[in-house]
């Protein structure tokens, strides 16, 4: 089970390490070249964030005891990056093979950017999920843990154990996000290795963000907001591109300047709330993160979202 310091520690070492790559960037391809990478780093950061919170619904459903989430979010992360590695080079091939395309990724953005700041995005309905039904039917599954086993047997036949199933749906909300945060980092930068490694020195980090802020969503309440501003800016800027392309610290200043107001009054608001006692009309709290203490961790949790 991984406590609160150690995924704080992670958390920071990882994000040193992501922030750092700025540096190299700069030293070695120049400064537009490091302003585009912590561009791209920033945003998908920030949409990481409800990526997060999605694993938190996701293992409190399927009741997955804390000591076994690390091995799927390993995994899930796993699958992340050459999931991500795939989007990324189909695109920008696409931008450079059909220049229309630019206009389709800063419209989609801008959908998206209403999506998310009416917080739609990220409500999550495991037992409607279409990828769910579709694996219960095709692969042999059962409902009964064997520790960290993704699979195990049972009668002499080969069966998935609920953790696969959890990482199947891990990997397919990232497909889900992919489909929102490549086209926007694409936005920044058209170079391949600059948007991949923004996007690995991002994902890399989420395993310890999940155990660090898991519990934490009712905090950030208007980082829906937050970051359908940011997807909003991105598709307008791409939209524009070709009559007034904007400077990479531009960019860089409204993501920096719309994330620290986001995160400056969700807190706010959370301290207001905490003043004014439970008839403030505080959001609901983050689903839990499941502890294993489940004395049925076999059946999935009834609780929803």
């Amino acid at each position: 089970v991984i406590s609160f310091r150690e995924a704080a520690i992670e958390s920071a070492v990882w994000v040193a390490l992501g922030l750092s790559f700025v540096g190299v960037l700069w030293w070695w391809q120049g400064p537009q070249a490091g302003g585009e990478y912590l561009a791209g780093y920033l945003i998908e950061k920030s949409l990481s964030v409800d990526n997060v919170f999605v694993w938190a619904v996701l293992f409190s459903y399927f009741a997955v005891p804390a000591m076994y989430q690390f091995r799927v979010l390993f995994w899930g992360i796993f699958g992340a990056l050459v999931m991500r590695a795939i989007f990324i080079f189909a695109g920008v091939a696409l931008l450079e093979t059909f220049d229309w395309i630019l206009y389709v990724f800063g419209a989609f953005l801008l959908y998206t950017a209403f999506k998310i700041a009416r917080h739609a995005e990220t409500e999550v309905h495991p037992e409607s999920n279409p990828v769910l039904r579709f694996v219960r039917r095709v692969v042999p599954s059962t409902a009964e843990y064997d520790g960290q086993k993704l699979f195990t047997r049972q009668r002499g036949k080969r069966v998935a154990t609920p953790l696969f199933t959890v990482l199947v749906l891990v990997e397919a909300t990232d497909v889900v996000f992919a489909v929102d945060s490549v086209p926007a980092i694409l936005a920044i930068s058209r170079e391949p290795f600059i948007v991949f490694a923004a996007n690995a020195f991002a994902i890399l980090g989420l395993r310890a963000m999940y155990f660090l802020l898991a519990g934490m969503a009712d905090r950030f309440r208007y980082l829906n907001v937050g970051l359908g501003v940011i997807l909003g800016f991105v598709g307008v800027k791409m939209l524009l591109a070709d009559v007034y392309p904007l400077p990479t610290w531009a960019s860089l200043a409204v993501i920096a300047a719309v994330l620290t107001i986001t995160v400056v009054a969700s807190l706010r608001a959370g301290r207001r709330d905490t003043a004014r006692g439970p008839e403030s009309g505080a959001p609901r709290e983050a689903p839990p993160v499941h502890d294993g203490a489940d004395p049925d961790p076999t059946e999935p949790d009834e609780r929803r979202t």
